[in-house]
């Protein structure tokens, strides 16, 4: 597991027990939009307060799956700042109920959910372990469910606006993101030099339709890497793919 991922769930999980052993620190982090003037912390605070072991494992456990793989596409700190901004961003949402009291990691975990579907918009996800649905239908599916929800969060005891806040966030921080300066100029440590121009031509040429489904899917996940952030973003098992597929292109 990367690095942050596995930090912010450790952090996570000990906010958890800590609450769990002192109650009273769960009314001084969560978040009353109403009173975040004379409570700032809390805009923060509340991505790390749980309301229940329920709670807490469903956001764990979607961070652990979809967190990893995101942290790795965007690097550590991209990773980090998508996530904090995506839970800031269900904070704001959150004060069209603004004397309801927030908390939970959701909207930030929900920002870990678009950004993988930005990146892997046909990637199957199995709800419950059984039923199949691709990366961008979930995302899709669960917007709508927040939405008809949206103004219901008191009555429903789940932070519906948060939710949206969250994968608004992530967008709007990948679309700003991608017209920065940065991954897509820059040679990644594990990859080679950049290709000449026939290598990339020749890598052009692999028809996915005539690839097993699984290595469709990561050739398809490159190329989205590429158009995203440059051929120089490559890692070193990357290019190997790419090169094994089109030797005979």
């Amino acid at each position: 597991m990367n690095s942050w991922t596995l930090r912010l769930i450790i952090a996570n999980v000990a906010f958890y027990f800590l609450t769990e052993a002192s109650p009273g620190l769960m009314n001084a982090m969560a978040l009353v939009p109403a009173h975040v003037m004379v409570r700032p912390w809390t805009l923060v605070s509340y991505m790390f307060m749980h309301g229940g072991f329920t709670h807490i494992l469903f956001n764990m456990l979607g961070l652990y799956f979809f967190g990893p793989r995101l942290e790795e596409e965007l690097g550590g700190s991209r990773f980090l700042i998508l996530y904090f901004i995506s839970g800031l961003m269900g904070a704001l949402l959150s004060f069209l109920t603004p004397n309801v009291a927030i908390i939970g990691a959701s909207g930030a975990v929900y920002g870990i959910f678009l950004g993988f579907a930005y990146f892997w918009p046909r990637e199957r996800i199995f709800i419950w372990g059984v039923i199949p649905i691709e990366a961008r239908w979930l995302v899709i599916v669960m917007t709508a469910l927040s939405v008809f929800g949206g103004f219901g969060v008191g009555e429903s005891n789940t932070a519906h606006l948060a939710h949206l806040g969250g994968f608004a966030g992530s967008f709007l921080y990948l679309k700003w993101a991608g017209r920065r300066p940065s991954r897509a100029f820059m040679i990644n440590p594990m990859s080679t030099t950049a290709p000449e121009k026939s290598t990339l031509e020749r890598w052009a040429r692999i028809e996915s339709g005539k690839l097993h489904e699984v290595n469709r899917g990561e050739l398809e996940r490159i190329r989205t890497k590429i158009m995203t952030h440059g051929v120089e973003s490559l890692a070193q098992q990357e290019i190997a793919f790419l090169d094994r597929f089109s030797q005979n292109g």
